[in-house]
Order: C-alpha cells, then structure tokens, then sequence
C-alpha cells in the first residue's frame, strides 16, 4: 500500500514527489512516455528562475535525480484505470495493480493531432510533433510546418536553420507536395481519459480544481497543465505541485 500515487513525471509530477517524500511519504510514479513532459524538447529556458540558458532535458535529468535519490518509486508504466476502492484506490496499469491511500493527476498535455484531411494529404510522408527531436533528420531538405501560434513560429524558426525550405501553413490547409516532412504544432489537449471517470472534467477536457488543487473525488489531487487554470508555465506546474503534495499530506494526516 503506497500514500500516494502520482500519474505522470514532468515538472508537477516530480516535484509533487520530491515535496512528498521529504515529508517521509511512500511515492510510487507511473510514467509511460519520456520523462520529464513535453520541456524536455526545449532547447533553452530563459524563464526558470536561477538556471538561464539551461536546456529542458537538463533541468529535468536534475530534478529526476533529485527525486529519485529522496525516495521517489518511479515506474515505467501505463496507467489503465483508477478504482476508488473503500477509503483506497486501486491503480491499474499495463503492468500490474497498486493501491494507494491518495492520487495526484499530473498528466499534463499531448499534441492535438491532424486533421483527417491532412493525414491523407501526408501520405507516406513523415508526421513529427517535435522539431527540436526530428528536425536533424531533414537537413536540406523542404518541409512544413502546420498551426499559427507561437509554438509553430518557434517551429519554423528551428527548422529554419536545418531544413532547405520551411512551408507554413494553417489546419486544413493542403500540404505541399515537395514536402518530405510534416511538422506539427496546432496546440495541446488534456491527457485526462484514465481519470475522466474518477473526477469532474470541463469542456475541454481539464480536471476541474481550484488553487487548493483538489478535485471533485476526495483523496484525488491535480497538478500541472491538466488541471483547469489560466497559466501554464513550468512555475506554476511546481507550484501545483508544492500545493497538491501538501493538500495531500493534510488529507493523509486527517485519516
């Protein structure tokens, strides 16, 4: 039986645990993709304070290490389903089953997808949602980038430097034909499915929480770009975080 689980290591879920075990908390976090969320990509953070000019992978090996070396379980799986079970939950994953005492949501986001119209445009072509990841196998080469928004121009202006043409183009826009690779920057979407039975979501998918960080089912907490706010920055995922573990330490005290 753990005190806590924690879906997701980026920066919310991380710091959550650091926060979490120091107050001598077990910890298990469950990760099925790269850890350290979708900063890891970013070349350069000039907005974390104290570390100017550090790439996110970086910033985030060290704050993986940290957590880890407080005490912090980290496991490399899935999370299917969450069950509240009595004054417990049980946590499946592609791997097993794990019951815990509380569950922090620190899920963040993943890539809003092309549309359908688009795919069929790309054909065989390469899609990537990561030019910092993908764009060193198009040196030379023309490419394009899809979306209008700052994540696109930072896009195009990567490629700039690698690709022989960039192309920009909006959703739904056909796709060039010269194009041998499709980037894609046309926003983010809540990564909420595994909970949207356990807790109240919005509209758009985020888990409804205030500032306190809690959730509509006691004993579930959110952290990070998942949870409905109006910022989404790194800082106020860790400071999410600092919230959601002490929320949770309030609530395990109390039982």
């Amino acid at each position: 039986m753990y005190d806590v689980v924690i879906i997701g290591a980026g920066m919310a879920g991380l710091t959550a645990g650091i926060y979490l075990a120091r107050a001598g908390k077990k910890v298990v976090l469950f990760e099925s993709g790269a850890i350290g969320g979708q900063i890891i990509t970013a070349p350069k953070l000039e907005n974390w304070p104290g570390n100017m000019g550090i790439s996110g992978a970086d910033l985030m090996k060290k704050i993986y290490a940290q957590a880890t070396e407080l005490g912090v379980n980290v496991k490399y799986e899935e999370v299917e389903k969450i069950e509240k079970k009595d004054d417990a939950f049980l946590v499946i994953t592609d791997d097993g089953e794990y019951t815990a005492l509380t569950v922090i949501i620190a899920t963040g986001t993943v890539p809003r997808r092309l549309s359908e119209k688009q795919t069929k445009d790309a054909g065989k072509r390469a899609i990537s949602y990561c030019a910092t990841c993908d764009g060193a196998l198009y040196k030379d080469k023309p490419v394009v980038v899809v979306g209008s928004g700052n994540t696109a121009k930072q896009e195009m202006d990567y490629l700039g430097g690698i690709a022989s043409k960039v192309y920009h183009i909006h959703h739904d826009d056909p796709i060039p034909e010269d194009a041998e690779a499709v980037f894609v920057a046309i926003g983010r979407l809540p990564a909420t499915k595994v909970v949207s039975e356990l807790v109240e979501l919005s509209q758009d998918g985020y888990v409804i929480a205030g500032e306190d960080c809690k959730t509509s089912c006691p004993g579930v907490f959110v952290a990070g770009d998942c949870r409905t706010k109006s910022t989404r920055q790194l800082v106020t995922a860790a400071g999410d975080a600092a919230v959601a573990a002490g929320a949770v330490i309030e609530f395990l005290n109390s039982k």
